[in-house]
């Protein structure tokens, strides 16, 4: 029941008030579960891309060191791979190509280029899957988290 102040106002019952509270906590609480579950997946798919690309750069740090390490293509994927150990079933491709340095296209030859040097690159290309650990009606869906890092090698 309600009680009388001085001033002829109706305050409410404390027991009362601390159903108020629990009830509100009960409604709230959903809501509240819902958002940290959506920021911790947002943080963890967030987590897998930057891996990725990381590992992309790793392999092609790696592949553009001498002429020797970038027609290295498994030392390359290697090195890819290990930089991210804890993604499983990550996958890494790695490529070399050349250009000429005045923007013509080459295939690699040492006569290619004869108005200019050839520069040769090497590529990683990276991927991962990611998929949430509680499905959220769609909102965070399963996908394939792409890296990709190109490098000029050292020559």
């Amino acid at each position: 029941m309600s009680t009388m102040r001085k001033s002829g106002e109706m305050r409410p019952n404390r027991a009362h008030q601390r159903g108020q509270a629990s009830v509100e906590l009960a409604l709230s609480l959903p809501l509240l579960l819902m958002m940290f579950l959506v920021v911790v997946e947002t943080g963890r798919a967030f987590y897998i891309a930057i891996s990725v690309a990381n590992a992309a750069r790793a392999g092609v740090q790696y592949g553009s060191q001498s002429l020797t390490t970038a027609a290295d293509n498994t030392g390359m994927q290697t090195a890819a791979t290990n930089d991210a150990p804890n993604l499983v079933g990550m996958t890494a491709t790695a490529t070399h190509f050349c250009i000429c340095s005045d923007g013509s296209s080459s295939t690699c030859l040492a006569t290619d280029c004869a108005s200019s040097h050839r520069l040769l690159y090497t590529q990683v290309n990276t991927s991962a899957s990611y998929t949430p650990l509680i499905n959220f009606m769609g909102v965070l869906p399963s996908m394939t988290v792409p890296g990709k890092a190109i490098m000029r090698v050292v020559q």
